[in-house]
């Protein structure tokens, strides 16, 4: 099995890249079967700016653009995705989120003919979630955040897609002092990600 690990924070060595690397070993630890890539966006330099080219592409008046196509086929490879971002201004960064603008594109992520039948065309992609904030559970908790965060992301963009969210964390206060649980946390999912696929091969 393959995962594709995508981290969008500008810093190398942030809480954010530590926690996607233990995913990421730990996937690696719990199968000798898994490989895993890690695609650093902010790295990489990936434009999220979602221009007219980009919306050419969607009306069907032009191709899509390489970079584009380059990030579905690393998709495509994977049989799970794990997003792993910091939470700027109670949402994702705006370069994961130009990300998904450009890449989730109509007829490779989803298929709107117009008639208002939407086919879902990400069955077969599991998605792993995990936003990193920095306030407290008591302000995320009165404010809603991991409703509305479930409901713009989880809904509005995977379930759209048809592919399943198999997991949706919110790790909270991200200070020195709570890093070890992160990391532990990290380690459980990457034990996750192989042991859902290993049951869905087995299922099917």
């Amino acid at each position: 099995m393959h995962t594709l690990i995508v981290v969008s924070h500008p810093v190398a060595d942030s809480l954010t890249h530590a926690i996607a690397q233990r995913i990421a070993d730990s996937v690696v630890q719990s199968s000798a079967e898994s490989t895993v890539e890690i695609a650093d966006l902010a790295a990489e330099g990936f434009d999220p700016r979602f221009g007219v080219a980009d919306i050419a592409a969607f009306q069907g008046k032009a191709p899509l653009s390489a970079e584009v196509i380059a990030e579905q086929a690393r998709i495509d490879r994977a049989d799970a995705l794990v997003l792993v971002y910091p939470i700027y201004w109670w949402s994702m960064p705006g370069q994961l989120k130009g990300w998904i603008d450009r890449v989730f594109t109509n007829g490779w992520a989803f298929d709107d003919s117009g008639d208002g039948n939407v086919g879902k065309k990400l069955p077969h992609l599991n998605v792993h979630l995990v936003a990193i904030g920095g306030a407290d559970q008591r302000t995320f908790a009165r404010h809603g955040y991991f409703g509305a965060m479930k409901t713009q992301i989880d809904h509005g963009i995977f379930d759209y897609c048809g592919a399943p969210v198999i997991t949706s964390e919110l790790l909270i206060s991200a200070e020195p002092m709570e890093a070890d649980a992160h990391f532990a946390t990290a380690q459980a999912l990457g034990r996750k990600i192989v042991a859902t696929r290993q049951h869905k091969e087995i299922g099917a």
